[in-house]
């Protein structure tokens, strides 16, 4: 019984010294906290705009190196450039301010837009819709995409370019998203091959002019 005694008067001994140095919880105090991990309270780290004799200049704000190459660069439009964080059609396929995907691709389709959406296309989009968007790509074939959309279904062909950049974006059903790996600027590339994928596929004679009708005879 004695020793039992003595135990319990070393353990609130202990208690009241470990109380007396650190402290309740929750109690003000003037004295820097006794920390064991100090989980990066305190960072050695350089704050904007203050002096800091580390560097020649004493300025922690350096500029960027020669050369250094930007993390993101605007899509170039007719109205001029536009970044990934701004609320733009560019970016969403969608008018802005409202839930309505855009008619028409918002970069101008010229002969260099179309090259590089066909590259991009083979890429992303060939392994499972098949180089001429018909369905039939290599994953149908070996069965590892039992279902993949023909990109000529009329249900497809009638989507706005917004609508398309959307699937793009986020994906749908089985297919995955592509817009956290390819750029805004190659997505609306994409739709504007895929359009003329389809155009190619669906047009006639009757869609030429009369001189391009011509020089096919």
């Amino acid at each position: 019984m004695r020793y039992f005694i003595y135990i319990i008067v070393i353990v609130l001994t202990g208690a009241a010294i470990g109380f007396g140095i650190a402290g309740l919880p929750g109690r003000m105090s003037r004295q820097p906290p006794i920390e064991v991990f100090p989980d990066m309270d305190r960072q050695a780290k350089l704050r904007p705009q203050k002096p800091n004799d580390f560097f020649p200049n004493g300025v922690s704000s350096q500029l960027p190196p020669a050369g250094t190459i930007a993390r993101s660069q605007p899509v170039e439009t007719a109205n001029g450039a536009v970044y990934r964080f701004e609320d733009s059609p560019v970016n969403t396929g969608k008018i802005t301010g409202t839930t309505n995907f855009i008619e028409l691709n918002p970069l101008p389709v010229t002969g260099q837009l179309l090259a590089r959406g066909h590259e991009r296309f083979d890429i992303y989009c060939s392994p499972c819709h098949g180089a001429l968007g018909d369905g039939n790509g290599i994953t149908k074939r070996i069965g590892a995409m039992p279902a993949v959309a023909n990109l000529h279904d009329k249900r497809i062909v009638e989507l706005t370019d917004g609508e398309i950049f959307n699937t793009i974006t986020f994906g749908k059903n089985t297919m995955g998203a592509y817009g956290p790996i390819v750029p805004a600027a190659d997505r609306w590339a994409m739709v504007a091959y895929l359009r003329a994928l389809q155009l190619s596929w669906l047009g006639s004679t009757n869609d030429l002019s009369a001189e391009q009708r011509a020089a096919l005879k």
